[in-house]
């Protein structure tokens, strides 16, 4: 339900009655900053407290789906609530329709990072803040368990990362979502509530309103415990990462079919994951990767050939490497 049409945000009295002032107390970042500002509790109390660490440089950037009819009223909200904080705000559009197969919260993400990422250059601005919590990293860790993912997909969200050219901020995760939502309702802040955030049609929904109640009740440090693990895992990842880079850099940048021969199995799907991400913007299945690990292994005569579909295009041997050919210009 939209909040009042007149909002008046009421900062808080000390930095440590906002739980978002607390993670931003110890933030060294470059300015000017915007922050992801969608009306709702979790970007409503990094804003706020957004303004009182950094008075004068920081800027509100609010995408709008249009996915909803509630859409306008969110960035109308926004739009008041900027104005009684005295705070610039840029109100993108985009298209976030989804396609076949997709989820509509994929599509809106898809989406939503792009805009972000180009309203903050126009702007000006050197990073941007986005309020996912405590919670949303649990959220996203389940959804990455349940479709089996590897190391990348168990690191859930990193805190900092780069995107379109912009950088990109998670001050909040280790910052539950009951305590942001007892500090906004103590305070009195108007927020807007997305009516979709209850339809459990939606996997994100069902783990927010299914699963994570029963791990609060089994487990009630999950969140610290499951933050944990993803840092554990991000940490692992990043070693993969150094190694593969390597390895790939020991092979001229092109991984070539001996060299591979000669190294573990993990450690060839390892560097052959980099190679199709980094050079070709592409990623495999298991059962793509594993097909073309097979193919390597049994790549012994100069007549055995390797075309592997792969993302968009497909895995080819060219003499004693691996090319990579793109579908659309084969």
């Amino acid at each position: 339900m939209a909040a009042s049409p007149t909002p008046r945000p009421k900062p808080a009295d000390s930095p440590a009655a906002n739980p978002a002032a607390v993670a931003l107390a110890g933030l060294d970042l470059p300015l000017p900053l915007a922050v992801a500002y969608s009306g709702g509790a979790d970007s409503t109390v990094l804003l706020l407290a957004a303004v009182q660490r950094w008075p004068g440089q920081v800027q509100a950037i609010h995408i709008h789906h249009g996915l909803q009819d509630a859409a306008d009223g969110f960035a109308e909200h926004c739009r008041q609530v900027c104005a009684a904080l005295g705070v610039p705000l840029q109100v993108r559009r985009v298209q976030a329709g989804h396609a076949m197969g997709e989820s509509p919260e994929d599509a809106a993400r898809q989406a939503r990072y792009p805009a972000l990422a180009r309203a903050a250059r126009d702007a000006g601005l050197q990073a941007v803040l986005l309020g996912q919590h405590a919670d949303d990293q649990v959220e996203t860790l389940l959804l990455a368990l349940s479709r089996g993912a590897g190391l990348p997909g168990l690191a859930a969200m990193p805190p900092v990362f780069q995107r379109d050219g912009a950088v990109f901020v998670r001050p909040l995760l280790a910052v539950g979502a009951r305590a942001i939502r007892e500090w906004v309702a103590q305070q009195g802040v108007p927020v807007v509530e997305d009516p979709t955030n209850a339809d459990i049609a939606f996997t994100r929904n069902r783990i927010r309103h299914l699963v994570l109640p029963a791990l609060e009740e089994a487990f009630p440090h999950y969140r610290e415990t499951f933050g944990r693990s993803t840092r554990h895992a991000a940490q692992a990842q990043e070693l993969l990462e150094t190694v593969a880079v390597e390895d790939l850099a020991r092979m001229a940048g092109v991984p070539g079919i001996t060299a591979l021969q000669q190294m573990h199995r993990a450690r060839q799907a390892n560097v052959l994951r980099h190679w199709l991400r980094t050079a070709h913007a592409a990623s495999a299945s298991a059962a793509q990767l594993d097909e073309l690990l097979d193919q390597v292994a049994d790549c012994k005569t100069r007549g055995h050939q390797i075309r592997i579909k792969v993302g968009n295009g497909f895995v080819e041997r060219q003499g004693d490497r691996l090319g990579y050919q793109d579908a659309l210009s084969a």
